[in-house]
Parts: structure tokens; C-alpha cells; sequence
């Protein structure tokens, strides 16, 4: 998937909030999740463990097209 795609709200907010995320990880989410499903509002999460960050899962929420990343994020709920 090396033509992912970040949306303007991923760009500046997520990104800013969230300084210690990076996109390769994001990326690497969508690609190999462990869960995949959908979300309401034409969305859809995805889960994986990040082994850089002590194997904690990252939600990463991308648009319909499932290639477009618009959010992530640490899951603390997340249970596999």
C-alpha cells in the first residue's frame, strides 16, 4: 500500500496531537490488521500491535476507500 493517503485533518491535528505516532506505523496498520471493521459514517478501523511503541495496539480509522488515513491512535480498550 505505498500509495496511502492522509487526510488534511490526519496532517495537522492528528499528527501535532500525537507527535510520537508515524505514519509508516499507520500505514503498516491498515496493511496487516488484526481486526478490521466498520465504522459508521462510510469509515472503517483497523487495529495492530506497534512493536515500537511495547506492542501496544494503534486504532488507525481510514475513509470508505480504506486507503485514506484520517485518524489514529493508541487503543488501551483494544482486547485482540
Amino acid at each position: 500500500m505505498t500509495d496511502s493517503l492522509f487526510t488534511e485533518d490526519f496532517e495537522d491535528e492528528v499528527l501535532r496531537k500525537r507527535p510520537y505516532l508515524q505514519k509508516e506505523w499507520c500505514i503498516r496498520v491498515v496493511q496487516s490488521p488484526v481486526r478490521k471493521e466498520r465504522q459508521e459514517q462510510n469509515r472503517w478501523r483497523f487495529w495492530a500491535p506497534i512493536p515500537e511503541l511495547g506492542d501496544r495496539y494503534v486504532r488507525v480509522v481510514t475513509l470508505d476507500d480504506q486507503r485514506t488515513i484520517h485518524n489514529a491512535f493508541p487503543d488501551r480498550g483494544f482486547k485482540p
